[in-house]
């Protein structure tokens, strides 16, 4: 894949990220000369036609909600494509680290930082939901630390905009089960407070270096998120 041309503009330079859903690679656009993030969602690959339906609205949906959203602490998305039978993202390619590699790495992140990183986030998340986006997956992993010392967030690739028709199932989790609010668990329509939830969790794991709900299975994690008892 390496050196790979993507829809005869973007080429792939190496790979930046992973996650269960796909890949992020850093790129070179080949018609603005400028360097990006090139997102694969590797995981159409190995689910059904209905499935891969599902992922391209998803994608879609993410490159919508992040482009009705204009703030410095947002990832912008310059392009959304299909390549061979699977969606694309395109986006602004920020040098640095997530929240997650950091308090891998570190073990944990000063008080002082994480306030920072609060409040940028918090001031992403205010232009979201003034823009009628919920993100709903805030966590560790979707917080950049841009080397230049700016914090964004990223991946609304589970985004729920206002006024759109979802496009989860019925029944459907969507999102990290140590940093969903309680009552998305308990099947209730998230607001606004359903991301801030999520934001305090992500710092919590920010400065004790580890996440406050999480147990050995998802159930038992979702059963503790329920009840609020951190470990």
């Amino acid at each position: 894949m390496q050196g790979r041309l993507i829809a005869e503009r973007y080429r792939l330079v190496d790979v930046i990220g992973s996650g269960g859903m796909g890949r992020v690679w850093r790129a070179r656009d080949e018609v603005l000369h400028r360097a990006v993030a090139v997102k694969e969602l590797t995981a159409a690959l190995y689910v059904s036609e209905n499935e891969q339906a599902v992922l391209l609205a998803r994608t879609r949906a993410e490159a919508r909600a992040a482009a009705r959203i204009n703030h410095s602490a947002v990832v912008t998305v310059h392009d959304v494509l299909e390549h061979d039978n699977r969606p694309w993202i395109v986006m602004e390619l920020v040098e640095g680290v997530s929240l997650a590699d950091a308090v891998r790495e570190q073990g944990r992140v000063e008080a002082r930082e994480a306030a920072r990183i609060g409040m940028w986030v918090l001031r992403a998340l205010r232009a979201a939901h003034q823009a009628g986006v919920l993100h709903r997956d805030v966590k560790p992993g979707n917080v950049l630390l841009a080397e230049d010392g700016r914090v964004m967030l990223t991946d609304f690739g589970i985004a729920q905009v206002e006024g759109d028709t979802t496009i989860t199932r019925t029944g459907e989790i969507v999102g990290s089960v140590d940093y969903i609010a309680p009552e998305r668990v308990r099947g209730h329509e998230p607001g606004p407070a359903s991301d801030l939830w999520s934001l305090g969790a992500t710092l919590y794991t920010a400065v004790e270096g580890k996440s406050p709900f999480r147990r050995t299975t998802p159930l038992t994690t979702m059963q503790a998120v329920v009840s609020g008892v951190v470990r």
